[in-house]
């Protein structure tokens, strides 16, 4: 079932407020707001236009953020994490550590190790390749990836 053209336009409209303002907060009725319609009839549009839930689409922007900053600046991971509006140091860590599997200082030296032959490839083609997948909860990631991650140990009978 295609969207109203206008209503599109309203859902443009806001996901463009949390591209350029990532790092604050934007609750699904502030959204809304912005939209001018009814928070959940903002939230079920807003999945059927592009294909996640508001909050995932924010998550999204935040980690590509933080991922920019980390490979391109030498600013501190606390740093980091505040600016792209996180309020934990530590709830920062867990979720970039549960989108991309490794953790904020680990992905930094990852990107300082390899040859920075990326001069010549354009930001936006670096973007969509290092844009993290979520398309499940980061919740039920953290749930099937670390049991693939963990290996068996073998029991020791005495």
């Amino acid at each position: 079932m295609a969207q109203r053209p206008e209503l599109l336009r309203r859902l443009l409209r806001a996901k463009d407020r949390m591209d350029g303002a990532s790092h604050e907060a934007w609750p699904v009725r502030r959204l809304a707001r912005v939209s001018a319609v009814s928070p959940a009839y903002f939230a079920r549009s807003f999945k059927r236009a592009f294909g996640l839930p508001p909050h995932r689409y924010l998550l999204t922007r935040r980690i590509e953020r933080a991922l920019a900053l980390l490979r391109d600046t030498g600013l501190p991971v606390t740093e980091i994490a505040f600016q792209t509006g996180w309020k934990s140091l530590g709830t920062f860590g867990r979720i970039f550590r549960d989108i991309t599997g490794e953790s904020p200082g680990g992905f930094r030296a990852r990107m300082r190790s390899s040859p920075p032959a990326r001069e010549q490839v354009p930001e936006c083609v670096v973007r969509a390749a290092l844009r993290p997948d979520l398309t499940s909860a980061v919740s039920e990631k953290r749930r099937t990836q670390p049991a693939a991650r963990m290996k068996p140990q073998p029991m020791e009978i005495p």
